[in-house]
């Protein structure tokens, strides 16, 4: 199994759309095997589903997601846990124990108004929670 998370010094980084770095993790029964990051050179949402899927991702672990990239994952078969903050590295091992905490409803509505800039925030959204 293949997950990744949008990844900022450590953390799972709160806007998928904006992160410029994936952390890919490989897991085999149920231990995480290999991690490494990838550069997403500053690409949007519709290039990092296509990056995910020609990683072989299956599962997503992040924090504040759009509708559009919702829905680009499901098609690609990708499944999604948002709305996760902190350790991207404790986030995938709670993943594996069965004891991720995530949000199966979160959406961010305000990515085109120009009224919110996920990425001004450091490490967590409030408009994502």
């Amino acid at each position: 199994m293949i997950i990744s998370v949008p990844y900022e010094n450590g953390q799972v980084f709160q806007h998928f759309g904006h992160t410029k770095v994936l952390k890919i993790y490989e897991v085999t029964n149920n231990e995480i095997v290999d991690s490494r990051t990838v550069s997403t050179d500053g690409r949007g949402h519709g290039a990092l589903v296509t990056i995910l899927k020609s990683l072989k991702v299956s599962i997503l672990i992040c924090g504040g997601i759009g509708g559009g990239a919702k829905n680009a994952l499901v098609e690609n078969g990708i499944q999604l846990f948002g709305g996760v903050a902190g350790s991207a590295d404790k986030a995938v091992k709670d993943y594996i124990a069965g004891k991720l905490n995530y949000n199966p409803n979160i959406e961010c509505n305000h990515h085109h108004d120009n009224s919110h800039d996920c990425g001004e925030h450091e490490h967590s959204c409030s408009h994502h929670k």
